[in-house]
């Protein structure tokens, strides 16, 4: 059993979690809450990962994040060291491939509120920063809920952005998806089928658990 690999994915998925609820959520309330020029198109480019193959987004990610790259070159100039190959970097990969997943069910959850509710609060005094956290946050707790479970979880299912972005070092970037390529590359089916079978009751528990968020938005 690959303890290490199981370790990194774990902690890759919980990081990205984290993350993304704080970007997603004011992402997901101007798309819920706000009309402007090319709306359409911005909205798609948050959707555009779920969409791509993810050869195609770590390609990308590759050439914005290497050397030569915008993001690599101030890296660089700031730390001194590459943003590829590090823990850093495919976290960073991680919350591009799963930001459609964080955004649509909290931007879902946004839409069903009832207007009247956020007209009381604008009419009560509140700003719309404090009608955001007291009001839409606390009615919006299932769909924020879902919203980081299936993060999670496609979290830890991730694996060609993450090879092409991170390679596979041990304890560093080699996460479970991609210790069990290898292990299946060198026949060692009994490695690979214990670390998926690690992830089986992990995977199942969180999805009943959006079921049952699911069944309580339910009129």
């Amino acid at each position: 059993m690959d303890y290490l690999a199981i370790y990194v994915t774990l902690k890759l998925a919980l990081v990205t979690t984290a993350a993304l609820m704080v970007i997603a959520a004011p992402i997901a309330y101007v798309l819920s809450y706000y009309r402007f020029a090319g709306k359409s198109f911005f909205e798609a480019l948050i959707y555009l990962p779920m969409a791509l193959p993810p050869t195609v987004i770590g390609f990308y990610l590759i050439i914005v994040m290497g050397p030569k790259g915008f993001v690599g070159k101030a890296w660089g100039f700031l730390t001194g060291d590459s943003l590829l190959f590090t823990f850093i970097g495919i976290t960073v990969a991680s919350i591009i491939y799963s930001i459609p997943f964080a955004v649509q069910p909290m931007k879902a959850a946004f839409s069903k509120i009832d207007r009247r509710l956020l007209e009381a609060a604008y009419v009560l005094g509140l700003s719309k920063r404090a009608t955001f956290f007291r009001v839409i946050i606390p009615n919006s707790v299932s769909g924020i809920a879902a919203s980081a479970i299936l993060v999670f979880l496609h979290s830890i299912g991730a694996f060609g952005v993450l090879l092409m972005v991170g390679g596979s070092i041990p304890g560093k970037t080699k996460v479970a998806s991609i210790a069990i390529y290898e292990a299946v590359e060198m026949m060692n089916y009994q490695t690979a089928g214990m670390i998926a079978l690690s992830f089986i009751p992990i995977s199942y528990f969180f999805l009943m658990l959006i079921n049952k968020l699911n069944e309580g938005t339910q009129p």
